[in-house]
């Protein structure tokens, strides 16, 4: 009877160990399948009008992964709703990987912390990699006297009857991030939203308005030319670009971590192989020195992430701004 038992059970652990080989081999020859991706030209979707930063990289990394895989990454411009529109049309789309989108802060940051979408921001897409961001920096007009952040605070308290600063639009992270700063530093200035970061820079240079928080790439041929200020930046280190200008966090103000950062999205259920292949050769392209120089060129840092990293890092800016527009009661629907 012993070995009665003992022969069916060597038999049932022969068949537990043949079935766990299978297992195996079917998972590793199929992950040993090459992607048969892209066998066509595949769309990127830029959610913005023609020039512009956010165009300016959805063109580089469209090149890149032209030269990478072997066919055409053609960029299409869809601009209208704040990036809405563009956006939209890529959550509709289907999930074969041919129409992605160059997702940046405005369409998966600010927007949904602000407005009602005609997509969900993080359930209707596949966020496969990120690419790279600059810092936001306080800026102001040479008038007003100041050289650091502490004397702007001295100074805005001081005059909280002409503060005013301008910002992209409501809404965008240079209207958030400027809310964000008064909450912590407890001044007041008058808002003066304009429809696009080029004119409230204008205006700026001007002296129409004060201060203001552009992104760094915006903000720095003017910076270099002495029309404005800096001041201090977000972001978690000094920019390479300006050395001598501090973060938020070494002055002590923590949460100012924020930057206009940009990558690449697509409709939800992308197959696996796909999003991976992507990410790789996107990880891959803003590794290359070539490429890195010409980014930081644009005041662009590249920032590599797995997909899980840049989904998560969606999720996170979302509810940073999310907390500034509700305690600032900003809603614009």
């Amino acid at each position: 009877m012993f070995f009665e038992f003992f022969s069916s059970y060597q038999k049932s652990n022969l068949r537990f160990f043949f079935i766990l080989f299978l297992s195996f081999l079917v998972t590793h020859l199929a992950l040993a399948i090459p992607v048969d991706y892209p066998n066509k030209p595949v769309k990127i979707i830029v959610p913005v009008a023609p020039g512009g930063g956010v165009d300016l990289v959805a063109r580089t990394i469209a090149d890149r992964l032209t030269k990478a895989l072997g066919q055409s990454f053609i960029v299409e411009n869809q601009s209208g709703g704040g990036g809405a529109i563009g956006s939209q049309t890529v959550a509709r789309a289907s999930s074969d990987g041919y129409t992605l989108l160059l997702s940046y802060v405005g369409t998966h940051g600010t927007n949904p912390a602000v407005r009602k979408l005609p997509y969900d921001a993080q359930k209707d897409f596949t966020h496969i990699a990120m690419i790279g961001g600059t810092p936001n920096v306080l800026v102001v007009h040479p008038s007003v006297n100041t050289k650091n952040l502490k004397e702007f605070l001295d100074y805005a308290k001081s005059n909280s009857d002409k503060m005013t600063y301008g910002s992209g639009g409501q809404g965008t992270l240079t209207h958030l991030a400027m809310e964000q700063l008064k909450i912590q530093g407890h001044f007041m200035s008058t808002h003066a939203p304009y429809r696009g970061i080029g004119l409230a820079l204008t205006d700026l240079m001007g002296g129409q308005t004060l201060s203001m928080l552009p992104g760094l790439a915006a903000a720095l041929p003017h910076i270099k030319s002495g029309k404005v200020k800096p001041i201090v930046v977000t972001g978690l280190k000094r920019h390479p670009l300006l050395p001598d200008i501090p973060t938020f966090k070494e002055l002590g103000y923590e949460g100012f971590d924020g930057i206009q950062w940009y990558g690449i999205s697509g409709p939800a259920q992308i197959p696996d192989k796909i999003r991976s292949l992507l990410n790789m050769e996107i990880n891959k392209a803003i590794r290359n020195p070539e490429l890195k120089d010409r980014l930081s060129a644009e005041a662009i840092e590249p920032m590599p992430m797995s997909s899980d990293q840049y989904t998560l890092y969606i999720k996170n800016d979302i509810a940073r701004w999310t907390r500034v527009a509700t305690e600032r009661k900003i809603q614009l629907d």
